[in-house]
């Protein structure tokens, strides 16, 4: 699953030009969920980038801590909690890269999923809207799993499906038919992502600091 992100500052206007940022990308060597995270919509025909909080919370929802931070591709259309959100509110959250924790002997490895290239990532999730009164509302996020490719199944066997920055419009986009949508929750291609192990300081989400994603091994590749 996708527990933490790793999030660097990086130009968001390189991989959508059209981009209307609302605030600022919110960035942290070990981002977890029940926290605000920087998301991008479409909203009147344009991409925008705002806060959400990321564990899903639908209006029925009585206890914070039952809502979903993940939700798998293969479910979202049998599962109420995300049929309607996934059919019409989809989003992106830009990312550096996911943990994932490989079991050892005697403790779990903490590993850093980025692109080989250490470019950023855009994930695919799915918001809602809770409305607290006339005036005021939460939105709030889940992102959408996919099971992992052969290269990363050692580390964990569900991510993060990775959208393309060329599909982004096509993803967030209510009108685009479900095929369509549904073909982009795939595994990630094998040359995409590498993996490389970091200090257990990443285990404690209240480090911050940038040791936690301090490579501390070679990383884990698809050879060229």
């Amino acid at each position: 699953m996708a527990g933490r992100l790793h999030i660097a500052p990086f130009d968001l206007a390189r991989l959508l030009p059209e981009l209307t940022v609302d605030a600022p990308l919110m960035t942290s060597a070990n981002m977890a969920p029940r926290h605000m995270l920087s998301a991008i919509r479409l909203e009147a025909g344009r991409p925008r980038l705002s806060r959400l909080f990321w564990g899903l919370t639908p209006p029925w929802l009585e206890v914070l801590d039952h809502a979903p931070h993940c939700a798998r591709a293969e479910s979202l259309e049998s599962r109420p909690m995300f049929r309607e959100a996934f059919q019409v509110r989809r989003c992106l959250v830009p990312a550096s890269g996911v943990y994932a924790w490989k079991a050892q002997p005697r403790f779990k490895q903490p590993f850093l999923i980025t692109r080989v290239d250490r470019g950023p990532l855009l994930l695919a999730g799915l918001w809602c809207r809770f409305h607290t009164s006339l005036a005021e509302h939460t939105d709030s996020l889940a992102l959408i799993t996919v099971p992992t490719n052969r290269l990363l199944a050692p580390l964990t066997d569900r991510l993060p499906a990775v959208i393309d920055p060329a599909q982004a419009r096509r993803w967030l986009d209510p009108e685009t038919p479900l095929e369509q949508i549904r073909a982009l929750l795939i595994s990630a291609p094998l040359e995409l992502l590498g993996a490389f192990p970091v200090s257990r300081r990443v285990n404690n989400p209240a480090h911050q600091d940038a040791a936690c994603a301090h490579p501390v091994g070679p990383m884990l590749r698809q050879p060229d």
